[in-house]
């Protein structure tokens, strides 16, 4: 694989600085390329700099991309490990056919991965709660305008040093139920991680932070009666001797968090239901106190609890505004897989350096 060297290297954050979520970026990237005729080729290592978009690129008009999200955590012998890199592929690609996108050959990305964290190890963070973002994503880059499939793409892998998603931490999140936007419908692109999902959750978002509250929970967009889920992390509801997560009906993105938390808690012994999950259901819950724990799970946020959710005006506190202890096994659990300090018996870690 050839490896473009970058002339002058970037300084990286200082030991302690709060790195945020998305705020820096390392020196190199990934890329290979598909051409109609030739497939995908001539995958490299390059510096991570701006490129040159002619401003008729089809993914500037049409939003025909699909990305993934990853980490790669610091192990304490020094090693580095990436959790379940082979489920983020293989979403990727079916994310790929629901867009009209090639698939592309997964053991290259994975090699390309590979090597990518080889060169950049030094951006590994070592703090508590910290890891290297991996954000692999693929754009149509054909020039042309109409509404067809590109014949070019452009796959790229960036990296990004990140602490928590949350500013606040593991404090519980506060939600507010939408009921009038809607994020994705049954036929949609729901299920697949599309540029535009992300563009038509945002409206809702922003006026939710504006009445002080950190995420939008959706509901489905044909009845407004079922919870779907936050716009990055998938739900799940603990109520009396039930853990439920929505099902995957199309609209949901199927998480790798989220298929994690469920096979720990069936191992466990937890009576876990994938199901429709109405919101009238989870409000009575908590009216009434049936409703234990409520948490979201996603690559970014890995296991966050939820505090509170206002409904219709009125605001329903969940386990007096804590972590629950359902949820805080799940984050131990998860966290201590990913950052090596507990044992592996999934073998979910894969080690990469």
């Amino acid at each position: 694989m050839e490896i473009v060297q970058r002339k002058t290297l970037k300084p990286k954050p200082a030991a302690g600085t709060p790195l945020g979520f998305g705020k820096y970026f390392t020196d190199y990237m990934f890329t290979m390329r598909y051409e109609a005729g030739k497939g995908w080729h001539d995958p490299k290592i390059e510096p991570n700099e701006p490129k040159p978009f002619d401003l008729a690129t089809s993914v500037l008009h049409y939003a025909q991309g699909i990305f993934e999200g990853m980490k790669a955590f610091r192990q304490p012998d020094g090693g580095v490990c990436v959790f379940r890199p082979d489920e983020n592929w293989a979403r990727m690609n079916n994310s790929a056919d629901r867009m009209c996108i090639p698939r592309f050959p997964a053991e290259v990305a994975e090699e390309g991965l590979e090597e990518l964290l080889r060169l950049e190890r030094d951006w590994i963070p070592n703090e508590p709660g910290t890891a290297l973002y991996i954000r692999p994503t693929i754009v149509a880059t054909r020039v042309m305008l109409g509404v067809h499939a590109s014949t070019e793409y452009l796959f790229f892998i960036i990296l990004s040093p990140v602490g928590s998603y949350y500013a606040h931490g593991l404090e519980p999140t506060k939600l507010i139920v939408e009921d009038f936007y809607s994020r994705s419908s049954l036929g949609g692109t729901g299920e697949a991680k599309c540029l535009g999902n992300y563009a038509a959750s945002m409206k809702a978002g922003e006026l939710a932070e504006e009445k002080g509250f950190d995420q939008v929970l959706w509901l489905d967009a044909a009845e407004k009666k079922y919870v779907e889920e936050v716009g990055s992390m998938n739900m799940f509801f603990v109520f009396d001797g039930e853990v439920a997560t929505p099902a995957l009906v199309g609209s949901i993105l199927p998480g790798i968090t989220r298929k994690s938390c469920l096979q720990i808690l069936r191992d466990r012994g937890f009576c876990v239901s994938e199901r429709r999950i109405p919101i009238e259901e989870v409000i009575s819950a908590a009216k009434d106190g049936r409703l234990k724990e409520a948490f979201g799970t996603g690559t970014a946020a890995v296991i966050s609890p939820v505090g509170l959710i206002r409904y219709r005006g009125e605001d329903f506190p969940i386990c007096g505004g804590k972590m629950g202890e359902i949820t805080k096994m799940l984050y131990d659990t998860v966290t201590g897989i990913q950052y090596g300090t507990a044992p592996d018996g999934y073998g979910w870690r894969k080690r990469v350096l």
